[in-house]
């Protein structure tokens, strides 16, 4: 007879696993990425050291970061590294605390599933729940800044650098983030105010302490002029910015040229030079005193250049070359052909400035365009001991510059120090009692999950979390209880201290764009990872020999 198919296998090459298993194997994958960034969240928070496979050292501190070089496997994790990516372009900074939340709402309802509930009806809850949380933060803890001045500008760039490397010269660092973003402050045609953080590059450089940093104004590149004899300095500088190469014309690939008499090859040989010189000739005569360039200049090329007092600056990359179009008003070259099949040169392409040098900082040139035309332009130059200190400055800074264009661009900030999430929990809980439906312990689950930051501070901090938890919720019962209360609010934790305090006081802030955002995301994310009841998993064809 025939032989039936052995047991309920199905017919694919692979592995089925479904129910229980999957969401189990899922929820312990996604605590296992969350456990690794955890000991970094908070003003105490730790750093970690990421070796990859080339043996590249990274030290960080930044959820996306170390999310990002770990190169997870595993498919529910690998959705929680995208949420963390996903935090860090939306608002730049709170993606350690994104990732955590995200574990903890699947950890609890997986229990919840257990527990003989449908996961429809946890979605469904924790949607109603993310929804009355944003609602909730932005009626009742959101503060707008103009009522706080500057120094709640100054504050949530504070906080944000808190956890990091620069947390110890938060003050200077904070100040500088500041000055920075409104330092390219720019109204689009519609009248929006915007902050492009791009219009900010940020430089490293070796030595001196952190303290040295400082804020130039203009945009600087890390080269140095192209040969000794240019100009150290340009003003009223007209930049020509190019992509092309400025060395000896050469034949086309495939291009034969018979010759009979040696004598032709050496005409051959000065019109190739010929070639370079009067395209050089004809961008000097539009005007243009500062060449950039992304590809090469050869050393004749370069006598052009010296002997008109130009400036030329060669292998600029391509981004810096972006970020300088767009700030002189430039536009860049590709070639010099015309519609007319002659080479020319256009003026309007050229971008303006006050003045283009080339300054000394450490042991490496630099390049400032200061005073550009059509945006305001400024660099961050940073100093310190060494490479993975400054990679890290860079970081956490442009999370602090992140945080502060959020800041002036939405107006309002909340209460930092895990207030928020005590004060979700609190409601969220009173909320759940008002509803009849299975929804409500879903609801229920929410709140407590939301607890999750406060605690990871406090056990970060090394201080009692369970004792500071509860007493920030008592804090926090009150404030949503009593009318007379109302102040209470605005208390967090103060992890130096150990103790609860009023935050708005002490200058801990965020943006309440970072703490919508968070929940939101972190809520999507965990409803995806729960929606999976089934994999499965095919296995590689083996190759015959």
């Amino acid at each position: 007879g025939v032989r039936m198919a052995s047991g309920p296998r199905l017919q694919i090459a692979g592995e089925r696993q479904s129910g229980k298993d999957v969401r189990t194997q899922n929820v312990t994958a996604v605590s296992a990425v969350a456990n690794i960034v955890k000991s970094s969240l908070g003003p105490v928070g730790l750093d970690k050291m990421l070796v990859d496979d080339i043996g590249d050292v990274t030290i960080s501190n930044d959820g996306a970061t170390i999310l990002k070089l770990l190169e997870i496997e595993h498919p529910a994790a690998k959705i929680l590294v995208e949420l963390a990516e996903l935090q860090d372009a939306e608002v730049g900074d709170g993606t350690t605390s994104v990732v955590i939340l995200a574990a903890e709402l699947l950890k609890r309802a997986n229990e919840l599933v257990r527990n003989r509930i449908h996961p429809t009806n946890i979605i469904s809850g924790y949607r109603l729940a993310m929804r009355e949380a944003c609602k909730f933060i932005d009626e009742h803890m959101a503060i707008k800044t103009d009522k706080l001045g500057r120094d709640s500008i100054i504050a949530a760039a504070k906080t944000s650098m808190s956890s990091k490397i620069v947390g110890a010269d938060a003050d200077f660092f904070s100040q500088m983030a500041v000055d920075a973003i409104q330092a390219v402050k720019t109204i689009d045609p519609s009248g929006n105010v915007k902050y492009p953080i791009k219009a900010i590059s940020v430089l490293k450089a070796h030595g001196k302490s952190a303290h040295e940093s400082a804020l130039i104004d203009g945009y600087a590149i890390n080269l140095g002029r192209a040969a000794q004899g240019m100009p150290r300095r340009v003003t009223k500088a007209k930049i020509a910015c190019l992509d092309m190469n400025l060395q000896k014309a050469r034949m086309m690939m495939g291009v034969q040229v018979l010759v009979n008499d040696p004598r032709e090859l050496e005409k051959i040989r000065e019109r190739e030079f010929d070639i370079t010189k009067e395209r050089i000739q004809k961008i000097i005569d539009a005007g243009a005193n500062v060449i950039f360039t992304t590809k090469g200049i050869d050393d004749m090329a370069l006598k052009y250049f010296v002997e008109a007092g130009a400036l030329a600056v060669r292998r600029v990359p391509k981004d810096d070359m972006k970020r300088i179009t767009r700030a002189t008003g430039a536009t860049t070259v590709m070639t010099l052909a015309d519609m007319d099949g002659n080479e020319t040169f256009d003026p309007s392409s050229l971008g303006q400035a006050d003045e283009v040098a080339e300054e000394r900082v450490a042991d490496d040139n630099m390049i400032v365009i200061r005073g550009c035309k059509t945006s305001k332009a400024v660099t961050l130059l940073l100093r310190g001991a060494n490479d993975y200190m400054l990679d890290e400055m860079d970081r956490s800074l442009h999370d602090s510059l992140c945080v502060v264009k959020r800041v002036l661009e939405s107006g309002s900030v909340v209460p930092g120090g895990g207030a928020v999430e005590a004060a979700l929990s609190v409601y969220l809980e009173s909320f759940a009692t008002t509803l009849g439906s299975r929804e409500q312990l879903a609801i229920g689950e929410f709140a407590n999950a939301s607890l999750v930051i406060p605690k990871t501070l406090a056990v970060n901090a090394a201080k009692d979390a369970t004792e500071l938890v509860a007493g920030l919720r008592a804090f926090h019962y009150k404030a949503q209880t009593s009318a007379d209360a109302r102040q209470m609010a605005q208390y967090g934790l103060d992890l130096v201290e150990g103790k609860v305090r009023n935050n708005v006081e002490h200058g801990v802030l965020e943006p309440t764009l970072s703490k919508t955002k968070m929940i939101q995301f972190a809520t999507e994310a965990a409803i995806t990872i729960l929606r999976i009841d089934d994999l499965v998993r095919l296995q590689a064809e083996e190759e015959e020999q």
